[in-house]
């Protein structure tokens, strides 16, 4: 195991680790988008994006989309390269307001937190389509691991943690558990080849209705674009 260090709130950051990454000239197999935080108070990171949107969908955006052609190189048609991308099942009730991505004009943690979610569903699907369109050897999937008992809560209201506490132990899945559909994901022979999926518990269900609104993933995709700052090439394709 080695280490790279990458903020994801950060695309400074985020391209010097895609820098030292290519300098060692590795495949790379399986890239795993798990980084997230939840229910912050508004505010904004280095780049003067809010938070959720910045770190949970953007910086994950900005790093897939810099190292897909290394990903593109590393796939083969028996084995394909394969991103995951981690979600929520709060993605059912975000919304996706494309004129306020960055929830300037009424700013709310639960709407952040799900819009930014719902943004990954959309983006795993566009990408699927594109990775498709252009023959690669990649699959794109998006996974829910369910409620999972971390740190991810520290900031819900304190009556909150304290049923967390009283209630983890039955309802809430451990690390172990929770990692469980992205591993499945990123290593089933039984997910070769298959992309533009949503996964919870291991198996391949419905998402969000929203989610499958084909114009809507390609605005958000070209919008995302212009926010990182990369050419959006993906345009010029259906």
């Amino acid at each position: 195991v080695e280490f790279l260090y990458c903020d994801l709130a950060s695309m400074k950051s985020i391209r010097k680790f895609v820098q030292q990454f290519r300098a060692k000239n590795c495949p790379l197999h399986v890239l795993v988008n798990n980084a997230g935080v939840m229910l912050v108070p508004e505010r904004k990171t280095e780049d003067e994006f809010e938070e959720h949107f910045g770190l949970n969908y953007l910086g994950h955006f900005l790093l897939t989309n810099l190292l897909l052609d290394t990903l593109k190189q590393s796939g083969t048609h028996s084995h394909n390269a394969r991103i995951i991308t981690v979600s929520s099942a709060t993605h059912y009730v975000g919304k996706l307001h494309l004129n306020d991505l960055q929830s300037r004009c009424s700013y709310s943690p639960h709407g952040a937190y799900a819009q930014s979610k719902l943004a990954l569903v959309l983006f795993t699907y566009r990408l699927q389509h594109l990775l498709s369109a252009n023959g690669s050897h990649v699959t794109a999937n998006v996974v829910d691991p369910g409620v999972v008992n971390t740190e991810l809560y520290k900031h819900v209201f304190w009556v909150v943690k304290v049923v967390k506490w009283m209630t983890a132990w039955l309802l809430f899945k451990t690390p172990e558990e929770g990692a469980s559909t992205t591993i499945y994901a990123a290593v089933s022979p039984e997910m070769e080849g298959a992309g533009g999926c949503y996964l919870y518990n291991e198996e391949r269900t419905k998402s969000a209705d929203v989610a499958y609104d084909e114009e809507l993933q390609r605005r958000l995709w070209t919008e995302s674009c212009k926010m990182v700052g990369i050419s959006d090439e993906a345009s010029r394709l259906p």
